[in-house]
């Protein structure tokens, strides 16, 4: 596989320069997003030897070197012996691959840093799983970073698309691209929203495969996970959780309802079965705060939440599950934007994608109609300065936007400027601010 530039090699460069050697950096993500690469290429990148030991493929002379891991002269020594790579201090890492298949492993870490000579990264999916982390002292001594699924940015450079900062200046500008622009605009964009950023299949589009082959690729990283929240849970629940993502989302429910999913009354093992789940870093949660204002974790309701999946492009091909084999006819009619379905959860999924990228927890916000039994809702909602930012995402240039305008005139003190994110090019309406999805990443940046 081709080494990726991805932005989290920034996020190691300052943890080598800042924390080190006084903690381990932690790669924490879900699987398949790329940590394992990352980390080895941080290490070939920065360091004069690095040693990488794999607890998903480790043989066992290696594993036995770790019952020396309390005596450290001989432990270092086994390790340099057995794979042959010299140790030099403070110039050589050591990678604790797939960390949390040894606990013990992970424990020692606090012992491994207080020696100081030298680094060491640890990359972990599933990291907090309660069976993972039972019987040992999580050490503080972690730098925990999160390696997400590859966002537009990394998607343009991996293709070879040097567009990027063109868009960026272009939003600064704040005037319309033009209908011919834009149309080509989002047909790049929505490429990105087939394949997703998960390196394998960002890696198969690079190699010309076609939308077929890179649906395949899609499948076997849901089934993956579906297989490793079985080896969690047998019940299969988890797994009935994560695939109903889409569908609830498609439903328009104002909250995820595990019921929904589980297709029974929910007891309290489900609610820790969807802890687990939330665990595996695959999905994203959206809370509603109750009461929004710029402190919206403090009126977060913990009960009432949306969930999106981590990844784009397993979403898309989730939503088309139903059919065994998502063909390119499907595909080229999404690029085409010529689907007769409202994909407006969709472009909700890479939109809650795009804020969690950037170390944000998504938020929304729901209240009852006056006089009425239905509800408004506010996709999402963000923290800009003393004030927030509600943001509603629709598939189509559609001019309804009646949640937004009732938010504003609600909470007409607290906000900023309310945000239309949609396929249509850069307008106004009054106050509210109109933009192409393709430019989310700079109102974020902003």
């Amino acid at each position: 596989m081709d080494k990726f530039k991805r932005k989290v090699l920034d996020l190691l460069k300052d943890w080598k320069e800042n924390y080190a050697p006084n903690y381990a950096a932690l790669l924490e993500g879900a699987r398949r997003v790329g940590k394992s690469t990352i980390a080895e290429e941080f290490a070939k990148q920065n360091y004069r030897s690095y040693i990488k030991i794999d607890f998903a493929n480790i043989d066992d002379d290696l594993l036995s070197a770790f019952k020396d891991i309390a005596k450290l002269d001989v432990f270092f020594l086994r390790l340099q012996t057995i794979t042959g790579v010299n140790l030099y201090p403070r110039e050589s890492v050591i990678i604790f691959d797939e960390i949390q298949l040894n606990p013990k492993a992970r424990q020692a870490i606090k012992y491994l840093v207080a020696d100081g000579r030298y680094d060491y990264i640890e990359t972990g999916s599933l990291i907090s799983i309660k069976k993972n982390v039972k019987n040992i002292v999580i050490p503080s001594e972690e730098h925990k970073i999160h390696v997400y699924p590859m966002d537009y940015e990394e998607f343009m450079w991996a293709i070879g698309n040097n567009t990027y900062d063109t868009l960026r200046q272009l939003y600064k500008t704040n005037v319309p691209v033009g209908n011919g622009t834009n149309r080509s605009l989002m047909r790049d964009f929505r490429i990105y929203m087939a394949v997703g950023g998960m390196p394998q299949a960002v890696q198969a589009y690079v190699d010309g495969k076609n939308f077929s082959f890179i649906d395949k690729v899609k499948r076997g990283i849901i089934d993956l996970y579906i297989d490793d929240f079985k080896k969690i849970d047998n019940s299969g629940l988890i797994g009935m959780m994560y695939k109903s993502i889409p569908s609830q989302l498609a439903t328009q429910k104002r909250r995820y309802v595990i019921s929904s999913a589980t297709k029974k009354r929910t007891t309290k093992k489900d609610l820790e079965r969807l802890s687990d789940l939330l665990d595996s870093k695959t999905v994203i949660p959206c809370y509603n705060t109750t009461d929004p204002n710029v402190t919206l974790s403090q009126t977060q309701d913990n009960d009432t939440f949306k969930l999106y999946l981590s990844d784009v492009g397993l979403f898309t091909t989730m939503i088309f599950e139903s059919s065994p084999d998502t063909g390119d006819n499907i595909y080229n009619r999404l690029l085409s934007d010529k689907l007769p379905a409202d994909l407006g959860y969709l472009y909700e999924n890479v939109t809650a994608q795009m804020i969690a990228s950037t170390n944000r927890t998504p938020y929304y916000h729901t209240w009852e109609k006056e006089g009425s039994t239905h509800y408004y809702e506010v996709d999402f909602l963000l923290q800009a300065g003393a004030k927030i930012i509600p943001v509603e995402v629709k598939s189509s240039s559609n001019k309804n936007h009646e949640s937004i305008d009732a938010f504003c005139e609600k909470y007409s003190s607290r906000i900023g400027r309310p945000l239309l994110i949609s396929q249509k090019d850069v307008g106004n309406e009054g106050q509210l601010m109109l933009k192409p999805v393709y430019m989310l990443p700079f109102v974020l940046e902003n």
